[in-house]
């Protein structure tokens, strides 16, 4: 697990996604917006790439960034509450400080200042029922502490305005408590699962879901200042998440679709897997997990997503677009699948173990 070897393993993978940037074929399942460039399937690899880009030689990494910026007029999606049209703007943010120049935040700040000055009045439970407001105009699902809270972090740093970081992180408490099962330490995806079962009785966490939520507080943390007061409860998170999480992994490495799934008749999945080791790799990294308790998992962990890569930098085993688990095969790709490996490789390359 050294440094070079793993980001050696992040950029080919990085350069298999950008040689497929429009080659939907690889893509069992091609959604409503894998092919939208500000969507989050592809604002999840290019925040990926910006880490990579931090920690790489090669410059190809962060010119593709400042290209989509450029491409895009810097411009967030077109929904202006909806937490997977923020994602994105995590990207411009980095680019502003790295070529981009300060036109690249102004899309960004345009569009969180309207969710800031108008939030939606919205409940977190999934509704039918078209009078009400949309629960998506809020953060109501695992996924979206993932894409939008830590670009509101990453603006206020990038700003000095309090006003986003402020309603991020009352709104990343209102969802953990409406979704965090206490008894688990795990989210429920959203307001449907709180009490749906599974066949064999057993509630049901979604493997991507939850590491979305861990990603995502990896996230907040690196955008939030050692001495703030907020610290303390998104590093309580990591600690308590990676603590089941290290319970539920599989003796192959990976953890399955569904998390509390029996591993002898589940398939692995490296999506979900891949921001389960960001995380936790990232906790140990910070201090806020023991090496000694976490260094196999980490290992198991990278060693089953480095089986999941082919020669030429394909990450197979990914779970197709979806909001539960489900069924994956060895040949499935996606944009997050590759972002999910590259944001693992870097974050296990900063450990730089022998």
């Amino acid at each position: 697990m050294q440094r070079a070897v793993v980001l050696s393993r992040a950029e080919n993978a990085a350069d298999w996604q950008l040689s497929h940037l429009t080659d939907m074929s690889q893509i069992r399942k091609v959604a409503r917006d894998t092919r939208d460039t500000r969507g989050w399937q592809q604002a999840t690899f290019y925040v990926a790439l910006t880490m990579l880009a931090d920690r790489s030689r090669k410059r190809r990494y962060r010119d593709a960034v400042i290209d989509l910026g450029r491409s895009t007029g810097w411009r967030l999606g077109d929904r202006p509450f909806h937490a997977d049209d923020h994602l994105v703007g995590s990207s411009y943010i980095w680019a502003a400080r790295n070529g981009g120049g300060r036109a690249a935040l102004a899309g960004v700040v345009a569009g969180l200042d309207h969710v800031v000055r108008h939030p939606s009045p919205a409940g977190l439970a999934m509704s039918d029922n078209p009078a009400d407001p949309d629960p998506d105009d809020r953060w109501s699902w695992a996924d979206a502490l993932f894409m939008a809270p830590p670009t509101y972090f990453e603006l206020t740093r990038a700003t000095g305005d309090p006003r986003y970081a402020r309603f991020a992180d009352g709104e990343f408490k209102a969802t953990t408590i409406f979704l965090l099962d206490p008894a688990e330490s795990l989210y429920f995806r959203d307001s449907r699962f709180l009490e749906l079962r599974n066949s064999a009785g057993e509630k049901i966490f979604w493997a991507r879901g939850n590491g979305w939520v861990l990603a995502g507080v990896a996230r907040i943390l690196q955008a939030l200042p050692a001495r703030d007061s907020r610290r303390p409860y998104y590093e309580n998170l990591v600690r308590s998440m990676a603590s089941r999480l290290k319970q539920l992994q599989r003796p192959d490495g990976f953890w399955s679709p569904s998390l509390l799934a029996d591993a002898g008749v589940s398939p692995p999945e490296s999506s979900g897997t891949g921001f389960i080791v960001y995380g936790i790799a990232y906790g140990v990294k910070a201090g806020l997990l023991s090496r000694k308790d976490f260094e196999p998992v980490i290992r198991s962990g990278w060693s089953a997503l480095s089986g999941a890569m082919s020669r030429d930098g394909k990450v197979g085993w990914v779970q197709q677009v979806g909001d539960r688990p489900d069924n994956v095969l060895s040949t499935d790709t996606q944009f997050y699948g590759s972002a999910a490996f590259i944001m693992a490789a870097c974050a296990v390359s900063d450990l730089d173990w022998r």
